[in-house]
């Protein structure tokens, strides 16, 4: 009975997910300075300013508007290139809802290219046959963990005379081929949201370095006020969380690379390619296969695993199975966004940033529920 999984009335491996954000002492700080100084209620600060220079110097310069969230930073990043009604915007069919919406908050169009079998990014072999003379825009993210062949990219949409858009809100200031993940796109977007690695509960940020861009942004948010604005008291958090970035991604690293050897040996889990570079993780992606758990669904599959305390959980589904055909375009079939739309699970960071034992406890949980497959699948019946 030790051994019987929570979902069926086990005790659990782990209590539960460590909380996020995290307790820290130099946040605690900065709410107390704000406290004490009245620079909680200040429409603009020394916080906000030192947070601009902070990106500024971790983007090698260049223009940063800090605003209210990812899903604006991606609607300003687009705004920014000029796109209009009627222009198309090609993205990956595997990619974050918000990114779709946005592009139809515009008036513009969706045009989906297939992602990668291997990591679920997007395939840019497949980019150059989805762009027409109505191209105005690429936008592509880095997810779970995976990263974008940006160079050939670049080179492609520089080529064209397209915009690229580059989404890091799932690695922010990590390292994407020899760059700070954002700078290979004409302009990038990063997120501070409750959830995420840089955390203020709601916040986004975005960079460039082309004047016109920045000019663009500019003029679309300065109304006589910023109609999207980060608060000093999310700019306070966010310092001292970037002063430690760098030791925590590099903690992160290391909790992965142990990851991806201890699951190599686990059948129907398989971790995403590593990425390119040094790129952090948000979320971990795993491909999974119910067949090796005997026929356990993902959903279910995620829920039994949660019991135990471990936070793996279904990823978002493909763009081109939650939305209208008359909504997009498709550049060819999408068989590789289809079955990560169906198969991806992640596994949330906090985890990565605990002592081996805890870490080992994620492989744990999955063998645990591999061995009661049968009954956990019986049970729901």
């Amino acid at each position: 009975m030790s051994d019987r999984p929570a979902i069926l009335g086990g005790a659990p491996l782990r209590a539960a997910e460590p909380d996020w954000p995290i307790r820290d002492p130099a946040v605690d700080a900065a709410f107390a300075e704000l406290a004490a100084g009245g620079g909680w209620g200040k429409y603009l600060g020394d916080h906000g300013e030192r947070l601009r220079e902070t990106l500024r110097d971790r983007h090698g310069g260049g223009f940063v508007h800090l605003c209210s969230g990812g899903t604006a930073a991606v609607e300003l990043a687009l705004r920014g290139v000029g796109v209009r009604p009627g222009d198309e915007v090609v993205l990956s069919a595997y990619d974050f809802s918000a990114n779709f919406a946005n592009v139809l908050s515009l008036d513009a169009r969706p045009v989906l290219v297939d992602c990668r079998a291997d990591d679920a990014q997007l395939d840019v072999s497949l980019v150059a046959e989805a762009l027409t003379d109505r191209t105005r825009a690429v936008l592509t993210s880095h997810l779970h963990g995976g990263t974008v062949d940006m160079p050939a990219l670049r080179e492609l949409c520089d080529d064209r005379g397209v915009a690229l858009i580059e989404d890091v809100c799932q690695m922010p200031l990590a390292g994407v081929h020899g760059r700070t993940a954002g700078t290979w796109g004409h302009v990038g977007v990063l997120s501070f949201g409750g959830s995420k690695t840089l955390s203020a509960g709601r916040g986004g940020a975005v960079v460039t370095a082309d004047p016109l861009l920045k000019q663009r942004i500019a003029l679309h948010t300065f109304r006589g006020n910023d109609v999207s604005p980060l608060s000093e008291m999310q700019a306070a958090v966010l310092l001292p969380q970037i002063q430690r970035f760098d030791e925590r991604h590099q903690t992160r690293s290391r909790s992965v690379a142990k990851l991806r050897g201890w699951f190599a040996d686990v059948d129907g889990l398989t971790m995403f390619a590593p990425g390119t570079g040094s790129p952090d993780y948000y979320k971990v992606g795993f491909f999974y296969d119910p067949a090796a758990f005997g026929g356990l669904s993902r959903d279910r599959f995620c829920e039994a695993v949660h019991a135990e305390g471990v936070t793996l959980s279904p990823s978002f589904a493909s763009l081109h199975t939650t939305h209208s055909r008359r909504r997009f375009d498709a550049a060819g079939d999408l068989p590789n966004a289809t079955r990560a739309g169906e198969s991806v699970v992640v596994l949330h960071h906090p985890v990565l940033l605990e002592d081996a034992r805890s870490l080992r406890q994620v492989v744990e949980a999955v063998e645990r529920v591999r061995a009661h497959a049968t009954a956990i699948c019986e049970d729901r019946v």
